[in-house]
Parts: C-alpha cells; sequence; structure tokens
C-alpha cells in the first residue's frame, strides 16, 4: 500500500508564499508600467489575487465579531474565578500596552522621525484640527443594533467599534439573564461555529494570498517610499522588534516559561497575521494554538483570545501612533510636553478598541493626534509606507494577544505545563485526524 503522502505544514506554506511573492513582486518591478503608467499586468494580478483575500477576510469580520464576543463572555460562566481572570486579562492588556507605548515614545524622542525625514515640504500643508476624544467615545454608542453607518457616497459600513460594544451588551445580558437565556446562546454558538468554518476555508487560501499581498507591497513600494520615510518606518519595526523578541521573552521568563517553546507554539498565528494584516482574521489559527500548543484551557482561551482580537493591539495601537504623534509633531513643528507624552499614553491603552482588529492603525493614529491636537494632515504623509508597516504591527498584535492569556493561565495555575513544553507542536490546519494524535500523545505516560 501506498504511503499518504505528508502534508507540508501551514507555516511552511506561507512562508513559501511569501518567497514566491517577493520573486514576483520584483519581477513586476522590473517589468515596469505599461505605456500609459497604469500597473502592468503582473501588478495587476498580484493587486487582485491579494485584496480578494483581504476582502474575504472583512467580509467575516461582523458575524465573526458579534457571535465570538457573546460566546466568549458567556463562556466565563464555566471558569472559576471568572472575574477574577477576566481583570487579570484586562490588566496585563493594560501591563504591556504601557510597555509598548513607553518604547514607542523612547524611540520617537531617540530617532527623531520627524526631523529626519524627506517628505516633500509640499506636504506640509495647513491643517485643519479637527475631532476630538469626545468625539471618539460618542462614536462608541451605536446609532443601531447592526453598527451599520453611512458615507457620503450613500454606501453601507459596519463600524466594528460600535459591534463590539454591542455584542458585549448582549455578552452580560446573556450571564445575566441565566437558563433563560440558553436557546439564544446555542443558535450563537451555531453560527459562530458556521462562521469559524467559512473563515477556515479563508485561511486555507493564505499563502496565495500572501503571494499576492507581499508581491504587490513589493512591485508598487520597492524601497522608494521607504527611502524619505525610512527613520520612521525603521524606528517602527525597531519597537516591534524589542516588544516581540525582548519585552515577550522577559515578560515570559519572569513567570517560569521558555520563549523558544512560547514561539515555537504562537508562530502559526504571527506568520498569518504578518501576511494577512488582520487580528480577526487571524483568531482562529491564534485560537487553536493558544489552546493546543501553549496550553491554556479551552474555556479561557475562549474568552482571553476573541476578547484580545479585539481590544489587545501592541503594535497598531501602542507602538504606531506613539512613534507616529512624534513624528506628526516634529515635522510641523509642534513641541510636546510631559503631558502630551501621558495623554499618548492613556489614548494608547484606553482607546485600542478603536483599531477593532481590522488591517490598518488609521482610526488609531486620528484617534492620537486629534486628542492632542497635532494636524490630522499628517495621517496622509505615513500612508505611503502604511501597508508595509501594518504587516509587522498586525503581528506584535497576535503575538500579544497568544501571550497575555499564556502568562494569566501560568500565574492563576491552569496552564497546561506539559502541553507548553512538549516539543511537538499542532499545525492549526493539520487534519482533525493528526491533531487528535498529538493530543492523545501527551495524555500518555512518561515512560522509562
Amino acid at each position: 500500500m501506498l504511503a499518504r503522502p505528508r502534508r507540508v505544514p501551514f507555516a511552511a506554506q506561507v512562508l513559501l508564499g511569501l518567497v514566491v511573492g517577493v520573486a514576483l513582486g520584483f519581477l513586476a518591478r522590473e517589468i515596469g508600467p505599461v505605456a500609459d503608467g497604469s500597473p502592468n499586468w503582473l501588478t495587476t494580478t498580484l493587486q487582485t489575487i491579494g485584496s480578494t483575500f483581504v476582502t474575504l477576510l472583512k467580509t467575516l469580520v461582523p458575524p465573526l465579531v458579534v457571535t465570538a464576543v457573546i460566546v466568549s463572555i458567556a463562556n466565563l460562566k464555566q471558569v472559576s474565578n471568572a472575574a477574577r481572570l477576566a481583570g487579570q486579562t484586562l490588566l496585563w492588556f493594560a501591563v504591556t500596552a504601557l510597555i509598548a507605548v513607553g518604547i514607542g515614545i523612547g524611540l520617537g524622542l531617540l530617532t527623531e522621525p520627524g526631523r529626519n525625514s524627506s517628505v516633500d515640504a509640499a506636504a506640509q500643508q495647513d491643517p485643519t484640527r479637527t475631532g476630538s476624544w469626545f468625539d471618539f467615545l460618542g462614536g462608541i454608542v451605536p446609532g443601531n443594533v447592526l453598527g451599520l453607518q453611512g458615507s457620503a457616497e450613500g454606501a453601507l459600513s459596519f463600524n466594528v467599534l460600535q459591534l463590539i460594544v454591542i455584542a458585549v451588551a448582549i455578552g452580560v445580558a446573556v450571564l445575566k439573564v441565566g437558563e433563560a437565556a440558553e436557546p439564544f446562546l446555542g443558535v450563537v454558538r451555531s453560527a459562530l461555529a458556521v462562521v469559524q468554518k467559512v473563515l477556515w476555508w479563508v485561511i486555507l487560501l493564505a499563502p496565495l494570498g500572501t503571494v499576492g499581498l507581499i508581491g504587490n507591497a513589493v512591485a508598487s513600494y520597492g524601497w522608494e517610499s521607504l527611502g524619505s520615510l525610512g527613520v520612521f518606518a525603521g524606528a517602527v519595526y525597531a519597537g516591534l522588534a524589542l516588544v516581540l523578541f525582548v519585552v515577550y521573552p522577559v515578560l515570559l521568563g519572569l513567570h517560569g516559561l521558555s520563549p523558544l517553546r512560547w514561539f515555537a507554539g504562537a508562530w502559526p498565528a504571527i506568520q498569518l497575521a504578518f501576511v494577512s494584516r488582520s487580528s480577526i482574521g487571524t483568531l482562529p489559527v491564534t485560537e487553536r494554538v493558544t489552546e493546543q500548543n501553549l496550553g491554556v484551557p479551552r474555556s479561557y482561551a475562549s474568552f482571553a483570545v476573541p476578547l484580545g482580537a479585539t481590544t489587545k493591539m501592541d503594535g497598531c495601537a501602542a507602538i504606531y501612533p506613539a512613534l507616529a504623534a512624534i513624528f506628526v509633531a516634529q515635522f510641523f513643528g509642534v513641541d510636546l510636553g510631559l503631558t502630551d507624552y501621558l495623554l499618548i499614553a492613556l489614548v494608547s491603552v484606553v482607546g485600542s478598541a478603536a483599531t477593532a482588529g481590522v488591517t490598518g492603525a488609521v482610526v488609531m493614529l486620528t484617534l492620537t493626534l486629534s486628542t492632542l491636537g497635532l494636524p490630522l494632515a499628517g495621517v496622509g504623509l505615513l500612508l505611503a509606507v502604511d501597508p508595509i508597516l501594518d504587516m509587522g504591527r498586525t503581528a506584535v498584535n497576535v503575538a500579544g494577544q497568544a501571550l497575555v492569556p499564556t502568562i494569566v493561565a501560568k500565574r492563576e495555575g491552569i496552564l497546561d505545563l506539559e502541553r507548553y513544553r512538549s516539543t511537538r507542536t499542532v499545525d492549526p490546519l493539520a487534519p482533525a485526524e493528526e491533531r487528535a494524535g498529538v493530543d492523545a500523545d501527551l495524555r500518555q505516560p512518561a515512560t522509562a
């Protein structure tokens, strides 16, 4: 009988897509634009593949956010010391966010990206200063039960932050109502399972999506856009690297956990986040590796990971807005004082839900600039490199979303240390029988 062909691990598939995407991106740049200046066929193809993948992820965001948040809050009743676990989770979300924003501010003051930029001076227009913290708070209040909002063109879109507020209210109501809410909760659980199944099908396209996203980024931006904002981009990635490869390992070490084992277990989610640029789109993978590779109990992970996917943003909501605010202030010649830096930290920690797990951090940056009274024209200065920066930002976001539940579970004595320390990790997209085999091996008693 022929042996069953060995399945290529998901992480290897994405890595291969990354390499192919970079190669095709440089090939597209070599071909150059067509006669009328429009992108060539290869660039267009890469852009179409990448944008289609991201659009599929975004399409599933509204139902996934609502059902995941409701179920995650309802799951708290299955957890002993639920209130304590929730409090510890939020506390560590805030602690790691404060550390990240502190690194962002420090790098901004050290590198002075706004004074070391070669952006065209024409961008230094007379900006308007609109928006405020109160506008943001007002925007949290849902205008309708679906979180729908209209645009100037008449199109409708979902306000994900409002969806989170609606879902949290419903989840708390489910807990308060108790047994009478079980039929409703059963429907929501079923809806979540269906949405996650469809999302898994989309995630299976991640290697192909990686080819398009990375290829289009290389073909469209190359090194030119990074040239004028090189100091800023370098500072952002330096901050992301410090958080991911220094702060997180130190926190794990202080709790008696091996950083190498944590990276081995969480890497599939971090890698997918890098190419998809969506914390929500990566949510099923993040939750699976947190449970099956890192040993966090499912009852707790099903609460903490979805909550983190919508509110835990060390990259988008801490490092990036801090550095970007300093860049804009320096670029427009606005002096920031101690109060301003404290305000940056406050907005980053409290307002991180504004990023809502979707691609990009423009909402968070706009909030930060508005709160500080800085020119909102600064947002446009940074859009050229935003896709390149967003890959690293989202990877750090998702890493934090897997880190905090691991630390809290260890502190509360509910972490499966045998599973965490195991040298065998579960490929999140492996067949169910293969994942079950790893689980069975972990349950076997050790032999001499």
